[in-house]
């Protein structure tokens, strides 16, 4: 049975840099339902440490904007450089809530991996960034979310001493709904995750700080009404 690209990678490498539920390997995923060509232009939206932009670079041989407002572009620039991506993935401090530096009609595709959940939960931004994507392009997004609405103050009992607005957790209708308001854009593709389990499993043996203290939500059960929900639109 073939291992996939994530399972193959240096894993204390990936250890050491994932900032929640393993990002390459819910890009990878994402993946299979993308149609990637080598030379394409794609801007990783809130890439993090850039490993979502590390798979896309080296499995698929396109060209990554890896944008991101958390992490230093000198410090991805770094990671990228000693692994021979510098001139395949290219690092931009970017607040996608603010200007976007870059040229309309600019990438293939955008994709999102565990981050548009922080900035796109809103009516706004899916219009904000249609426009720097060529007609046909596709914008997609992998959102951590719950397996189905929960009313304010019905949440699941082992989910409730963990809870934080902050997570910005929704269910695939939420998602659904929000991106049909978007007439710019035809909804392609919306499914859960089948790498959700493992993602979070492989976050978990992280020595973040945050993986630690995720242990004690998943150890209560938690983890069971959790999904990754995954969204593909194509600009009209």
């Amino acid at each position: 049975m073939n291992t996939s690209f994530t399972d193959n990678y240096d894993r204390a490498f990936l250890l050491d840099t994932m900032m929640g539920p393993n990002a390459m390997r819910l890009a990878e995923e994402m993946a299979n339902f993308l149609s990637i060509t080598p030379g394409m232009r794609i801007l990783d939206l809130g890439c993090g440490t850039g490993i979502s932009s590390i798979l896309f670079a080296q499995k698929y041989d396109v060209t990554v904007f890896a944008a991101d407002l958390w992490v230093s572009p000198s410090e991805n620039a770094k990671r990228f450089a000693d692994l021979g991506l510098d001139a395949k993935i290219f690092p931009f401090l970017v607040d996608a809530t603010k200007e976007i530096p870059f040229a309309h009609e600019y990438f293939d595709m955008i994709i999102s991996v565990d981050s548009y959940q922080y900035f796109g939960g809103n009516e706004n931004m899916l219009p904000k960034l249609l426009p720097y994507v060529k007609k046909g392009g596709c914008i997609a997004i992998a959102v951590p979310g719950f397996i189905q609405d929960y009313p304010e103050g019905q949440l699941p009992k082992e989910v409730q001493p963990f809870w934080t607005p902050e997570w910005y957790f929704y269910s695939s209708r939420w998602w659904h709904e929000l991106w049909e308001k978007e007439s710019g854009i035809e909804i392609t593709l919306l499914r859960e995750m089948d790498s959700c389990k493992q993602a979070w499993e492989d976050w978990l043996q992280s020595p973040n700080p945050y993986a630690k203290s995720d242990m004690a939500m998943m150890d209560a059960g938690a983890g069971k009404y959790f999904n990754i929900i995954q969204m593909i639109g194509r600009k009209r």
